[in-house]
């Protein structure tokens, strides 16, 4: 009998199995290597659904709900279940997912309203699906098929969405008698999805979800009411400009000419327009003279910050702009990780007391010789002149930690105006199937760190695990403490990444551990029509800190 040699790293174990033996076949000997169930694996990078037969041998990795792609297919799980539960309900029940919110999601049932004895219902059927351990049967439907099916079953988004896919054929999952499209892997079977809430939310509700850190309960839901604001506002952009999800996109990118570059200024002017209210608004607080600007990873801080720097200077008041890098502690002072690295995103890597003195002095009228870091060297130095801040003049940091108060304990809280930017993209791939917001970023960054910094998309993937922990310690925990918040997302601009990043995705091989990520991420844009009017961006777009051809400096 024919077999493969699979490795499991994490024991350091070696097994033979037999060629053609379906993965979910051997997951019960690992399982109690994990605190929850494995909803798929990896054989040498590459991303498998436990329903598929092992076909080669290689190292084997199990995915957990402790790892982004293990929690993604769980979701997905339960997000098919949950349609399934509201159509024993309503047979016309129609979903709509809307963004993330924490450990939750942000959910709509059109045409229907939601309360508390609704979602206890919805909540039963969902775990009486899941004590019956439902099987999930993968399919395959003809393209036309799909789109006329779903055309029928109240989801012409999806319909939509196949309308300008070049595959001639659509994955559909099979579940109890109810047929869905899922983009991406799903579980075995439903006996797995355990833990889920559903929680009223004014006109919507909340599915509250584990996580990775959390991932054999669900934590306790923490409402974020000014991010979700600015989510809502997005959609509301989205309704103004008629795009709500990549089909709708798909359709004025296929009809081309005026209509597609309407759309293309509609989305700049939306950004403008808010960046001149944030303007309008700050001007309104004399006190307020210091802007600290924060927002993770390539959510465009320094368009942003620069474009209010012009909107301030239209209303006679000018921006005195400092950059938080310039505090870093000496190279040999920089705090180090769990992994001995520099953690050059903590805020212990900055000199606290130097910056609180510096901005302190400013405000107060006074001269100051502000740092200059080198980063070759790792050490700081000093500017040959002194600077001083003119009257009326404001200063303007841009930083990662500017939400922080500890960045600014010495300030005055009423003498701060702290701005939160992010890249949150309200647009869907359809219904139910959404775009996460750090898909949008990490493509903003593979772009830009290719051409701007010499970096390889390989490169950016595999720094990509450290941001989003930077992130997740340094910046979301503080975002609530915004006075504003702007969204750089513009509807329009990943049919443009696509563009940029593709070529630099499929350089990445199987060998190579990014690739599972390339993969998913070619996947994903194979989604969009190409935008190639690359003209009609305007020079100040926040698009243009990444593509190139910004008419700012950098």
């Amino acid at each position: 009998m024919k077999t493969v040699e699979l490795f499991f790293e994490k024991t350091g174990k070696r097994e033979e199995v037999p060629y053609g033996t379906k993965i979910h076949e051997i997951t019960a000997r690992y399982e109690e290597y994990f605190d929850s169930p494995i909803m798929g694996a990896k054989i040498d990078n590459t991303l498998l659904e436990l329903r598929k037969p092992i076909l080669k041998g290689g190292k084997i990795d199990f995915l957990d709900l402790t790892t982004t792609d293990g929690l993604r297919i769980y979701t997905r799980g339960i997000l098919f279940i949950m349609l399934m539960a509201f159509r024993k309900i309503y047979k016309d029940a129609k979903l709509y997912v809307h963004h993330s919110l924490g450990s939750g999601l942000v959910c709509e049932l059109k045409d229907y309203s939601v309360d508390e004895t609704l979602l206890e219902k919805v909540k039963e059927i969902m775990n009486d699906f899941v004590k019956r351990d439902l099987r999930f049967i993968k399919d395959s439907m003809d393209k036309f098929e799909a789109i006329d099916f779903f055309e029928k079953d109240y989801q012409r988004e999806k319909s939509l969405l196949f309308k300008y896919r070049k595959k001639s054929t659509v994955n559909t999952y099979y579940c109890n008698g109810f047929v869905n499209y899922f983009y991406g892997y799903m579980p075995m079977s439903t006996g797995v999805l355990k833990w889920f809430d559903l929680i009223p939310y004014g006109d919507y509700f909340i599915l509250n979800l584990p996580t990775n850190d959390s991932p054999n309960k669900v934590p306790e839901f923490e409402d974020l009411p000014k991010l979700a604001s600015i989510f809502m506002e997005h959609e509301q952009w989205g309704s103004i400009l008629g795009v709500k999800t990549v089909g709708e996109l798909n359709e004025i990118i296929a009809k081309g000419g005026n209509e597609t570059i309407e759309l293309l200024r509609i989305a700049e002017v939306l950004h403008e327009k808010k960046i001149a209210q944030i303007a309008d608004e700050l001007v309104k607080y004399k006190e307020k003279n210091l802007v600290l600007v924060a927002g993770p990873s390539s959510s465009g801080k320094t368009t942003f910050s620069k474009r209010l720097m012009l909107h301030l200077k239209v209303l006679g008041i000018s921006s005195l702009q400092i950059s938080i890098d310039d505090y870093f502690v000496n190279r040999d002072q920089t705090p180090l990780d769990e992994n001995g690295n520099y953690d050059f995103e903590s805020i212990e890597a900055l000199d606290l007391e130097l910056f609180n003195k510096n901005m302190t002095d400013l405000m107060m009228g006074k001269d100051v010789v502000l740092p200059k870091y080198d980063f070759k060297a790792g050490k700081r130095e000093y500017r040959d002149k002194p600077t001083r801040l003119e009257k009326d003049q404001i200063i303007i940091v841009e930083g990662i930690h500017g939400l922080n108060e500890r960045l600014t304990s010495l300030i005055p809280r009423e003498k701060k105006y702290k701005i939160y930017v992010s890249a949150l993209t309200q647009m869907n791939l359809d219904d139910m199937n959404r775009i996460p917001t750090t898909d949008v970023r990490l493509l903003r960054r593979i772009v830009r760190d290719y051409k701007f910094r010499g970096h390889s998309a390989r490169n950016t993937i595999r720094m990509w695990e450290n941001v989003r922990k930077g992130e997740e310690e340094n910046i979301f925990p503080f975002q609530e403490e915004a006075d504003v918040m702007f969204n750089s997302a513009l509807i329009y601009e990943l049919a443009v990444l696509k563009m940029f990043a593709e070529p630099l995705l499929v350089q990445i091989d199987n060998k190579q551990p990014e690739y599972t990520e390339a993969k998913r991420l070619l996947r994903f844009i194979d989604y969009f029509l190409p935008l190639t009017v690359f003209e009609e961006i305007p020079k100040t777009s926040i698009l243009r800190e990444f593509i190139g051809g910004s008419t700012f400096e950098y």
